[in-house]
C-alpha cells in the first residue's frame, strides 16, 4: 500500500510516498529509505525500487529532495548535496516515529547521485544499519573531474566564475539561472556528442518512459559551488562494520565510482556487477530488474531481517 506522507528537513516540508507490505502482519518491520537521482523525483526509479522492496516485506520511503518535486524549498531546482544528506537523515528520523517500523532495522538505497548521497549520509548516521546503491555516482566528482575523470581544472573554475556572477545577479534581484540536466531531444544529444550517460538519461527522463511533470529537467546553475565541495565517498570507511552493497552495470560509464568506493570501504562490502548493463539500464529495464531486485532483497534481508 502506498500513502502520501510529509516530514520536516531543516524546516522544509518534504513530500514522500510510504510503501507498506500488503498481506503481511503489522510491524514493527525493517525499513529502507530510497533516494532518487539528480533531477529525479519519487515517482520514477526510486518509486519502482521502493515498491519492489515493499513487495518483499519491507516498509519503504521514497521522497522528493528539498527544492524539488512536491517538497518545499527555494529556489526551485537547487541541487544542494548537504541538504540532500540532511533529507535522508530526516527521512530516517521520520521512519523511527512510525509504528510499522523497527527503528533498529533501517537501511538506505540510492540510485545514481542518490547512491552517493545515501552512502554519504550513512557514514555519520549510525541509525542506518545497511547501505546499498544502484548505479551509484559521486556528483561532486562528476562536476569537479568530468565523467570518467581527467577534466581540466579550468572547466570547474569557469563554472565557479559563472556561479559567482549568478549569486551577484540574484542579490540584485535577478531570478536564478537554470540549466538543463540532460539533453531535451535526441537530435540535441547526438549533435552535441553527449556521453552515453546523458543520451540515455534523455531517453529515460524526457520520453514517456519516465517523464514526470515534477521533474522538468532543470537545475539551478549556481548549485555547482555547493556540489564542487562535496564528496560522496571520502569517509566511506566509517560505514563499517555495517554492510555495503554497490550494484553497477559492466557497461556503465559511471561504474568506476562503485568500483573505487568498494575498494576504499572496509568491513562487509560487495560490488555486484550486472553483465551488459549501462547506468540507466538499471533504472527500469525489465531484462535487468529481476536480477537487481533479487540481489537487493537478499542483501536487506540478511542485514535487517525479514520481519
Amino acid at each position: 500500500m502506498r500513502s502520501h506522507v510529509t516530514f520536516l528537513s531543516d524546516g522544509r516540508k518534504v513530500a514522500g510516498h510510504l510503501y507498506t507490505p500488503d498481506g503481511i502482519a503489522a510491524g514493527p518491520r525493517p525499513a529502507v529509505v530510497v533516494v532518487h537521482p539528480f533531477g529525479g523525483v519519487k515517482e520514477q526509479t526510486a518509486g519502482l525500487y521502493a515498491r519492489s522492496l515493499a513487495d518483499a516485506g519491507f516498509v519503504t520511503l521514497a521522497f522528493d529532495a528539498s527544492y524539488q518535486g512536491e517538497s518545499e524549498g527555494l529556489p526551485r531546482f537547487l541541487e544542494d548535496p548537504f541538504a540532500r544528506a540532511e533529507d535522508i537523515k530526516s527521512a530516517v528520523g521520520f521512519l523511527t516515529t512510525r509504528g510499522e517500523v523497527d527503528a533498529e532495522r533501517i537501511g538506505t538505497l540510492g540510485i545514481c547521485a542518490g547512491g552517493g548521497y545515501a552512502t554519504y549520509a550513512a557514514q555519520t548516521d549510525h541509525r542506518v544499519k545497511a547501505v546499498a546503491s544502484v548505479s551509484g555516482a559521486d556528483i561532486g566528482g562528476l562536476f569537479r573531474d568530468g565523467l570518467g575523470g581527467g577534466q581540466d581544472r579550468s572547466v570547474l573554475r569557469g563554472m565557479l566564475d559563472a556561479a559567482a556572477a549568478d549569486r551577484t545577479a540574484e542579490a540584485k534581484g535577478a531570478e536564478p539561472r537554470l540549466e538543463r540536466i540532460v539533453p531535451e531531444t535526441e537530435t540535441e544529444a547526438e549533435a552535441e556528442g553527449f556521453p552515453t550517460l546523458y543520451q540515455e538519461g534523455r531517453d529515460y527522463y524526457r520520453t514517456p518512459r519516465a517523464r514526470h511533470p515534477h521533474a522538468p529537467n532543470w537545475f539551478v546553475a549556481r548549485s555547482v559551488d555547493r556540489i564542487a565541495q562535496y564528496s560522496s565517498f571520502g569517509l566511506i570507511e566509517l560505514i563499517a562494520p555495517r554492510p555495503l552493497l554497490m550494484i553497477a552495470g559492466t557497461e556503465a560509464d559511471t561504474a568506476y565510482f562503485s568500483r573505487e568506493a568498494v575498494a576504499s570501504a572496509t568491513g562487509p562490502k560487495e560490488l555486484y556487477e550486472v553483465e551488459g548493463a549501462t547506468h540507466i539500464d538499471l533504472y527500469d529495464k525489465e531484462e535487468y530488474l529481476p536480477q537487481v531486485t533479487a540481489k537487493l532483497h537478499g542483501f536487506f534481508r540478511s542485514a535487517l531481517g525479514d520481519g
